[in-house]
């Protein structure tokens, strides 16, 4: 994917994207993947004068993210945009020890591809898309994989439905945490990324989208 001189990068999703930011100034990238991304975009190719926002919500799911996908995507006319969204809707139904059904992954399924295809007809923006991700640290996260690997199973329907770049973090991150340890990346809860994990994200963005190593 290139990146082109006055690109307008967008990163959207839920509060992994989120990393803290600061909703009252739009201009605000958080603590975040976003930041770091940024932070080494603006080192490397400084002509290009890209602007990045940031505009991902804690505690999203993709009904919540489908519902201010008009302000906070479509209307920004984006040239580039990085998706990362449904661990919340994993994480809502462990929380009220439900089963996902048939139903609801159809649902998932029909939103996600409302997100793509409103883009797809309103802009020209090239997209990436992650997988959400969870870790098995603590090891009851090993429960979330019958909900959470359908979903992952989705997006990577629609990144070649719709010709978008795939970033597979799920089994990227696991893959790390088995040689390092997964609370390193992150921390207590399976899912939010520490520094590291923050880092890490970063990288495989940055290797995936400039098509080259980064350090």
């Amino acid at each position: 994917m290139k990146i082109i001189t006055g690109d307008t990068l967008l990163f959207i999703g839920d509060s992994i994207t989120d990393g803290g930011r600061d909703k009252v100034d739009p201009t605000d990238l958080g603590r975040g993947f976003p930041l770091l991304i940024f932070a080494y975009l603006q080192t490397i190719m400084p002509e290009k004068r890209l602007t990045c926002l940031n505009r991902g919500v804690a505690g999203d799911t993709i009904s919540d993210l489908k519902s201010r996908w008009e302000t906070d995507c479509l209307d920004i006319d984006p040239d580039v945009v990085t998706l990362l969204i449904g661990i919340n809707d994993t994480g809502s139904n462990q929380n009220q020890n439900k089963q996902v059904t048939k139903e609801e992954l159809e649902s998932f399924e029909s939103d996600y591809r409302f997100l793509l295809k409103s883009l797809h007809q309103r802009t020209d923006a090239r997209v990436v898309l992650m997988e959400p991700f969870v870790l098995p640290y603590p090891k009851d996260r090993m429960i979330w994989r019958n909900d959470l690997d359908p979903r992952i199973q989705i997006v990577r329907k629609m990144a070649k439905e719709y010709q978008a770049e795939l970033i597979p973090l799920d089994g990227l991150l696991n893959t790390q945490g088995i040689k390092n340890g997964f609370s390193y990346y992150t921390g207590e809860d399976g899912v939010h990324p520490t520094v590291a994990g923050h880092g890490y994200i970063a990288k495989t963005w940055l290797e995936t989208v400039l098509n080259k190593k980064v350090l």
